[in-house]
Parts: structure tokens; sequence; C-alpha cells
């Protein structure tokens, strides 16, 4: 009986010693979740990530604020990563924050110029975007801005709205654009800055978002923003508004994103990028938002001009990125009259 006893104990304890090893190499359940930080406004936001759930399964919870904003969050939070992708803001921003990113290389890479995409694999370019002047026909009549420049005229006084490029990607760049169109090295750039801020009048706008916003609804003469933006109202059958690419030159910096290091879903992360970067998903973004594509094979939208007719800037990547706290310092320094 004894010789029972042990030997049920013997295998009770082996049993019980290989399920916790069972237990120890088996793999966890694979996650199918996805933290998205993202700026981007709120219908190409949610048209992706739905599209994107309903084709992987995987549930994508959104974070949405301004890049500078996210991109501190992300910054913050390093140690202990909640978001997996950020998906949107100029590159530029992104590229200042680059340590907080892994590296990847996106399978339709050869379908994307190296020109719009981090060397090092730390970003991708996700869709070229110039910024423009957007203007309310009703508001400033037959005197039709072409330019940078006509944002000083003295009857604008207090009529443009214009973002805090420290909360915004997109107004970001804008300040860079219009320094770069007046001359970046020379101080000529910065002069036309302080003279741009005293004729916003102390109005400087909370969110990207008013910048366009204000200016369809009528408040707002003149609104620095990006072109999609104002093809979006258009497209809506706005009448009211229109753009124009300034004569001294603009910018096409793209939205990035990226995958953020030590992310807590890294293979779902890759699975977003390539199917934000996928044919599929840039063909409706660029008919539904008019958005342009990354792609070499997916024309411009409708309606919009290629790339190669608009006069832009020698635009300065590096300098906007790698020099992005020096050149907010200068910034803040015009607004609270340091300079």
């Amino acid at each position: 009986m004894k010789k029972v006893i042990v030997a049920l104990m013997v295998l009770c304890i082996a049993f019980s010693a290989f399920a916790q090893a069972s237990q120890e190499q088996a793999p966890a359940a694979k996650s199918m979740s996805l933290t998205v930080y993202c700026p981007h406004e709120a219908e190409p936001l949610n048209a992706g990530v739905k599209e994107f759930q309903e084709a992987t399964g995987i549930t994508v919870d959104v974070v949405a604020a301004g890049s500078g904003e996210l991109l501190k969050r992300i910054e913050a939070e390093a140690d202990n990563p909640l978001c997996d992708v950020f998906w949107g803001g100029g590159a530029e921003s992104a590229a200042a924050y680059a340590q907080y990113f892994d590296t990847f290389v996106s399978k339709y890479d050869d379908q994307i110029a190296d020109t719009l995409k981090d060397p090092n694999d730390k970003w991708i370019g996700e869709s070229p975007v110039p910024v423009v002047i957007m203007y309310n026909k009703d508001l400033v009549g037959n005197d039709i801005p072409t330019g940078w420049a006509d944002l000083l005229n003295p009857k604008y006084k207090g009529q443009i709205a214009y973002a805090d490029p420290a909360k915004s990607g997109s107004a970001y760049t804008l300040l860079c654009t219009m320094i770069q169109a007046f001359g970046k090295d020379d101080g000529k750039g910065w002069e036309f800055i302080k003279q741009l801020y005293a004729n916003l009048d102390g109005k400087i706008q909370g969110s990207s978002s008013n910048s366009y916003k204000l200016v369809a609804d009528g408040e707002y003469a003149i609104g620095l923003t990006q072109e999609k933006s104002v093809k979006n109202y258009l497209d809506a059958g706005a009448t009211n508004i229109g753009m124009v690419y300034p004569k001294e030159g603009t910018s096409a910096v793209p939205d990035s994103i990226a995958i953020v290091k030590n992310c807590k879903n890294p293979e779902n992360a890759k699975i977003f990028v390539d199917f934000m970067l996928g044919q599929q998903n840039q063909e409706m973004m660029s008919n539904k938002f008019a958005r342009r594509s990354i792609r070499f094979d997916i024309n411009p939208p409708s309606g919009l001009v290629p790339l190669a007719e608009i006069k832009l800037v020698d635009y300065d990547f590096a300098w906007a990125s790698t020099q992005k706290a020096e050149i907010l310092a200068k910034w803040k320094n015009i607004v609270i009259g340091k300079e």
C-alpha cells in the first residue's frame, strides 16, 4: 500500500512539474490590439482606422491631439511606452524625436522616394503635404493674397488664423517654410516672422484645425494651413473660400508614420504601418480626403496640380528637425516680446 501511495505522489509531482513547464513554454496569446497616437483630422483618421480594423481584426485605440503634444507624451513614456504607432504630423517633427522610434523598413519601401523617408529608417513619409494660404472670398474681396508677404498687409491685422507651432506640426512646418522663403541664414526670415506676429495681433490658435475652420466660417479672412484641408472644403461644395500656393515658394513636407521603440505590440504596429502605406489605403485617402499619396504608382487627387508645378522653397529638413527646440524658443521669444 505504501508503495502505491509513493508512486501516486511521484506521479502527481511529475504531472505538476510538466504542467508548469508546459505553461512556461507556451507562447503568449497573440495580441489583437494596438494604440496609435495621431494628430490627423477626424475624418481620415477614423476612415483609416476603420479600414484597418475590418481588414485585420486588430482593435485600434486612438489618442488624438496635436503632434507636439503627442510627441512629448511619447518622450515622457519612453520607459513604459503606452503608444505603438505615431501616425501623422510633419516628418521634421518626427525626426526631432527619432530616438524614441524603432527602425522599420516597409514592404512597400521601393514605392517611396528616398527623400520622403528617414535614411536611418526611424520614420516613413505617408503623404506629402503642401502648406498654403487659405482665404475667405467674402472678407478679402478682390484683393486676393498671392504670397507670404501679403500677410503683412495692415488690413489683415487680427484676421489671420495661425496655430501655435509648439503644438501643431503643420504650424511648425509653416513657420520653417516662411523663414526659409525670406532667408534662413541672413535674418530676413525671422524679421518677417516678427512682422507677421505683430499682424496676428496676439491671436494664436490652439489647434491647426482652427486655421481653416475659422476662415470657412467667415470669422477670419486668412488661414495658414495645409492644401488637403482646403481641398476637402472645396470638394464638399464650399464656394466662399480659396487657396494659393505662395509665390515666394511653399513646402511639401510629408506627414510621417513611425513605430515607437519598445512598444507593447510591435508586430501589430508593423502591420498597421504597411497597411497605411498600401495601395488600397493610399488610394482611399487620395480619393476621399485629397491626401497626396507617397507612392510612385498613385496620381495626385483630382483637381490638384502635380508637385512639380508648385514652386517650392529649398526646404532645409535637417535644420528644421535638429534645431526644432531652438527654432521654437526663438518663436516664443518673439511672442513674449524678448526679440
